[in-house]
């Protein structure tokens, strides 16, 4: 019976989540339990350091647990075993001070390179700065002289404006899609800029390994490498407000010929903006 109840809450929390909003590309999936991969260097490096972390820490429980499963059996009272009457023991101390600092040795090394590695922002193709607004994104194309201001998509502000429960609208990317993308070509070295206009702001997405905090008069720099074609979404990672929750990011990666395609008609669409109307000629008396 307890089970049969178990069974049916685990299924009514499920249902509360709409099933399509996990198959995004590189997001989590239900009952995941690891942190994901990502789609770039930065995030495979943060991976590989975790899972280093994660089967060092499991070496040193199964020894310590079994050491002491051990003691609990092996020298219980019952089989006449007598405690000892030291109070300390100065080669055990020495013991378990020196392993800990060679343990935190080892795990500094991939630490420190993978932190030089996020921070080179040399070499790269592409600059685009990153301004956080109240409450919205812009993206500045600097080699290009084009930008895009991206906003939560009306779809998900009429949602959370309309009084209703957001469920009942089946939108899976509820509060995650924006008017305007940035889009960026894949397997290209991009390099941000990344600052604010008013108030801390932070530009997150999971799937390049990315955290960069937006400070008002300050400049920030991160960059990214993506690996494959595909949608990738964040949010504002600082409270900023009452619409922080509401100031998501999609990342709309491509192959560089559709980026460029993409730029040629960003640009037409610019040009167009800015050039006056032709009058007619004045006509003769």
């Amino acid at each position: 019976m307890m089970q049969t109840r178990l069974l049916r809450l685990g299924a009514a929390l499920a249902a509360c989540v709409p099933m399509s909003a996990w198959a995004q590309s590189a997001d989590p999936h239900r009952w995941q339990l690891n942190m994901g991969k990502g789609v770039t260097p930065m995030a495979h490096n943060a991976y590989n350091t975790h899972m280093w972390g994660l089967w060092m820490c499991v070496v040193i429980g199964v020894i310590v647990f079994g050491a002491m499963f051990y003691a609990l059996f092996a020298f219980r009272k019952s089989k006449g075993a007598v405690a000892a009457k030291f109070s300390h023991n100065t080669k055990a101390e020495i013991i378990w001070t020196v392993i800990p600092i060679l343990i935190l040795v080892v795990l500094t090394i991939p630490t420190i390179r993978n932190l030089i590695y996020v921070y080179d922002t040399g070499e790269s193709a592409l600059t685009v700065r990153i301004t956080g607004y109240q409450w919205m994104w812009k993206y500045d194309y600097l080699a290009e002289n084009i930008d895009v201001t991206s906003r939560l998509s009306k779809q998900s502000n009429d949602i959370r404006q309309s009084g209703k429960d957001a469920r009942s609208f089946n939108d899976s990317t509820y509060l995650l899609d924006v008017d305007h993308p940035l889009v960026l070509p894949v397997n290209t070295k991009i390099r941000f800029v990344v600052t604010a206009d008013d108030v801390i702001h932070s530009w997150w997405v999971p799937a390049f390994g990315l955290k960069q905090d937006a400070i008002p008069g300050i400049v920030n720099e991160a960059w990214v490498n993506i690996e494959q074609p595909g949608i990738y979404r964040g949010q504002c990672a600082e409270l900023c407000g009452k619409d922080h929750g509401f100031m998501p990011i999609v990342v709309k990666a491509v192959t560089m010929e559709e980026y460029k395609a993409w730029v040629a008609e960003q640009k037409a669409a610019k040009a167009a903006a800015t050039t006056p109307p032709a009058t007619a000629p004045a006509a003769a008396d």
